[in-house]
C-alpha cells in the first residue's frame, strides 16, 4: 500500500523544469510525503486535487516522473528509520498531567506589550457563534501569500535553477508580522501577500524559517497593508471532537476558502518538510494544495494551530494536520530569545521499550517503567553523561513508562519525546536514571541534532569545490533527490540513511562528477563516489578538503582515495595549469564556493586522532525495528 502526506501550498511549474521540492524517500519505507503547490494563473479542470505519487518504487523519484506532473512532488526524507513517526499515545492508562509544559508553552499568549522581549498575544476570547464563522471579522486576518522561489540546483551547485511561483496562505500575529508555512516561502526569491477584499500585493519579508517546524514569520513595512488590521488570538490545545474551521486561500478559486470537521486526535506527529517529529493536531477538515500557512479556528474564533500537511492513502481519508499553538509558541520565544531560530533540541540517544519483565528484572528496574539507553549520538550532550545500558526513567520528575510515554491530559498519554521538545536550545534537562541497580539524577544539556546528511542546506548556495574538473560537494538529501537513488549507490545511501556524525563539522564529501578534459582522461564516467583521502589525510569535511589542496603546493601529485580502494591521481601542475580553461569551456564563474574562500579552521584539531572511518556507523536492522524506541 502507498501513502502519501502532502504539503498544501499550491505551485506553478514549467514542465521542463524538475521538481525542487521532492525529498528522497525512505528504503525502508514506502510512504511518499509530497509537495503540491497551486499554480498562480489559469487552473485547468485536472488540478482539482492534490497529484500524488503512489508507487511503492523508490526510481519513481526519477526526473521524466515528476516533469509529467501538473503539481511539483514531495517524497518523504530519506531520514533513518530511527526517525520515522512512531505512535505512543495510549487513552487508556494516563492519570497524571504534564499540564505544565503545556502551559509554560503558553506563557507567551498574554497583551502584546513592546517591553518584554517575547512575542506575547491577546487571549481575550472572542465568542463567535458557529453557524457566523464566515462573517466574523477576524477572517481578514488571513491572507495569501504569493511567493518567488529560486532553488539551488546541487547537481551543478554554481548555479540555481529555474525559479518558480507558488500561493499559499498566512495570518497576523501582531506587532506588523504574519505567521505562514516554512514550505511555503523556501528558498524565497520574493514574497509578496494580499488582503482579503483587496487587489493590491504588498512585499513581505522572511524574519526566520524553522524548517523543522515548518513555520515561517514574515514582517510587511507598509502602514496601508495594517490599517484597519486585527491580529488573531491564540488558543490552547484544543480537546478530541471540538470544532475546527480551516481558513485560506486554496485552488478552485481566488477568494477565501472555509471548510470544517473535528480534531480527531493530538499526538506527536512527523512533520514531512523538516523531516522531524513534533506535536501535531490530526482533523478531518479539509486541507487542500493553497491553504499550507492557514489559520485552524476553534468556534471561540481563536486560531488553535496551522494547516501544514494532510495524509492520503488508499485506506484513508480525510486526514490533515495542523500545527498547534504549543509548536507556534516554542518558534515565537525561540525567535526572540535570539534573535534569530535556533530550532527543536533533542536528547541524542537511541531508546528501548521495556515492557518485558525479565528484561526490566536483567536490568534491575523494580517499577514498571523506564526505557533503555541503546546507544548515544557522539555530537550530543548526553555523550558525556550517559552510558548505553542506563534505564531512564524520569525527565525532570515526570515519569516515563516502559513504552517510552508520559501522562499528558486526563487519561492521555504521549511519546516521552514531547517532553524534550519543549526544551530550548541550551536547556538543561534532570534525568532521573537507573544505572547497574542504582538510582540518580544526572543533568543533560539539550541541543538540536547534528545530521551527518542534512536535510535542507542552510545558505543561498551549496558548497563546492573543483580541481582540475572533479567536481566535490558535500553529500545532502536535496542532492540525493537530484540525483535519483539508483545513481547515488546503496553503501552511499546506507550512510546517508543510518549513520551518525563523530564531530560537530563531520560530512561526507562526494565526487559528484568530472568535467571531461584532458588532464583527467579515464576519470569521466566517475560519480557520486565519496572520497575519503587525500594525498594520505582522511577528509573531515569539504573545508578541510580545500585547506589540503591548497596546502599541497609542494607535492607532485594529488592523490584521491575514494572507497573501495578506488585511487585517482592528478599531477599538480597540470591540473593547476588547466583549472581555468576548464571552467571557462563549462562557464563556471568560480572553482570553489564563497564559503570556501574563507580561512579554515580545525575545529576538530589538528591532534585528534582521525583514522577512523567517519560516517562509518549505520545502524543496522535490528535497531530499527518498529518495537523499539526511536531518537529521542
Amino acid at each position: 500500500m502507498a501513502v502519501t502526506v502532502a504539503i498544501c501550498c499550491f505551485s506553478a511549474l514549467s514542465s521542463t523544469v524538475k521538481s525542487r521540492y521532492s525529498l528522497a524517500a525512505a528504503a525502508a519505507s514506502q510512504h511518499r510525503f509530497s509537495t503540491s503547490r497551486t499554480s498562480i494563473g489559469s487552473i485547468s479542470s485536472n488540478h482539482s486535487h492534490s497529484h500524488s505519487r503512489t508507487s511503492s518504487n523508490p526510481k519513481n523519484g526519477s526526473r521524466s516522473h515528476r516533469e509529467k506532473e501538473a503539481v511539483p512532488q514531495k517524497k518523504t526524507p530519506r531520514r533513518s528509520s530511527d526517525e520515522r513517526p512512531c505512535s505512543y499515545a495510549d487513552g487508556n492508562s494516563g492519570k497524571g498531567n504534564v499540564g505544565r509544559f503545556q502551559s509554560s508553552a503558553f506563557k507567551s499568549f498574554g497583551t502584546q506589550r513592546k517591553d518584554n522581549k517575547e512575542i506575547l498575544f491577546d487571549m481575550k476570547e472572542q465568542q463567535v457563534q458557529p453557524g457566523n464563522l464566515q462573517e466574523a471579522a477576524f477572517l481578514n486576518a488571513v491572507v495569501k501569500v504569493y511567493c518567488t522561489h529560486t532553488a539551488p540546483d546541487y547537481s551543478l551547485p554554481w548555479q540555481k535553477q529555474r525559479q518558480f511561483t507558488s500561493t499559499g496562505s498566512a495570518f497576523m500575529i501582531g506587532d506588523g508580522k504574519l505567521l505562514t508555512n516554512a514550505h511555503c516561502v523556501e528558498h524565497d526569491t520574493q514574497v509578496k501577500v494580499k488582503r482579503r477584499g483587496d487587489d493590491t500585493k504588498y512585499v513581505a519579508k522572511v524574519l526566520a524559517r524553522g524548517v523543522d517546524c515548518d513555520i515561517a514569520l514574515l514582517s510587511v513595512e507598509s502602514k496601508e497593508f495594517w490599517e484597519g488590521a486585527e491580529p488573531l488570538n491564540f488558543g490552547h490545545l484544543p480537546r478530541l471532537q471540538e470544532a475546527v474551521t480551516v481558513v485560506g486561500y486554496p485552488l478552485g478559486g481566488d477568494t477565501i476558502s472555509v471548510t470544517k470537521g473535528v480534531v480527531s486526535r493530538i499526538e506527536v506527529t512527523s512533520y514531512a518538510h523538516g523531516s522531524s517529529d513534533l506535536l501535531g493536531i490530526q482533523i478531518d477538515a479539509a486541507i487542500n494544495p493553497g491553504n499550507s500557512g492557514g489559520p485552524a479556528f476553534n468556534d471561540q474564533g481563536e486560531c488553535i494551530g496551522v494547516a501544514f500537511q494532510v495524509y492520503r492513502s488508499e485506506e484513508a481519508e480525510n486526514i490533515g494536520y495542523v500545527i498547534p499553538t504549543t509548536v507556534v509558541s516554542h518558534f515565537l520565544n525561540d525567535y526572540e530569545r535570539h534573535g534569530k531560530y535556533t530550532g527543536f533540541p533533542c536528547l541524542g540517544v537511541l531508546l528501548q521499550k521495556l515492557e518485558n519483565p525479565a528484561l526490566r528484572a536483567c536490568l534491575k528496574v523494580q517499577s514498571n517503567e523506564g526505557v533503555l539507553v541503546r546507544r548515544i549520538e557522539p555530537t550530543s550532550d548526553a555523550h558525556s553523561v550517559l552510558k548505553e545500558g542506563d534505564v531512564i526513567v524520569s525527565f525532570d520528575d515526570v515519569r516515563v513508562g516502559c513504552e517510552g510515554t508520559v501522562p499528558f491530559r486526563t487519561n492521555e498519554r504521549i511519546a516521552f519525546r514531547y517532553l524534550i521538545s519543549q526544551k530550548f536550545a541550551g536547556d538543561v534537562a534532570e534525568l532521573g536514571i537507573i544505572r547497574a541497580g542504582n538510582f540518580m539524577k544526572v543533568q543533560v544539556a539539550l541541543n538540536p541534532r547534528v545530521h551527518l546528511v542534512p536535510y535542507h542546506i542552510d545558505g543561498d548556495q551549496p558548497s563546492y569545490l573543483i580541481i582540475a574538473g572533479f567536481v566535490f560537494t558535500p553529500l545532502s538529501e536535496p542532492l540525493i533527490d537530484e540525483e535519483c537513488e539508483d545513481s547515488i549507490g546503496l553503501k552511499l545511501l546506507a550512510k546517508a540513511h543510518y549513520s551518525l556524525a563523530k564531530f560537530k563539522g563531520e560530512q561526507i564529501v562526494v565526487l559528484s562528477q568530472v568535467l571531461a578534459n584532458e588532464v583527467n582522461i579515464g576519470y569521466e564516467d566517475m560519480s557520486n563516489q565519496q572520497v575519503l583521502k587525500f594525498n594520505g589525510t582522511r577528509i573531515k569535511n569539504i573545508r578541510h578538503l580545500a585547506h589540503l589542496v591548497d596546502s599541497a603546493c609542494k607535492d607532485k601529485y594529488l592523490v584521491f582515495e575514494f572507497e573501495d580502494n578506488y585511487v585517482a591521481v592528478l599531477e599538480r601542475e597540470t591540473a593547476s595549469a588547466a583549472s581555468s580553461s576548464i571552467l571557462k569551456g563549462y562557464g563556471i564563474p568560480s572553482e570553489r564556493s564563497s564559503d570556501l574562500l574563507e580561512p579554515y579552521v580545525d575545529s576538530l584539531g589538528d591532534n585528534q586522532a582521525i583514522d577512523q572511518d567517519f560516517g562509518d556507523s549505520p545502524v543496522s536492522n535490528l535497531q530499527i525495528g518498529i518495537d523499539a524506541l526511536l531518537w529521542a
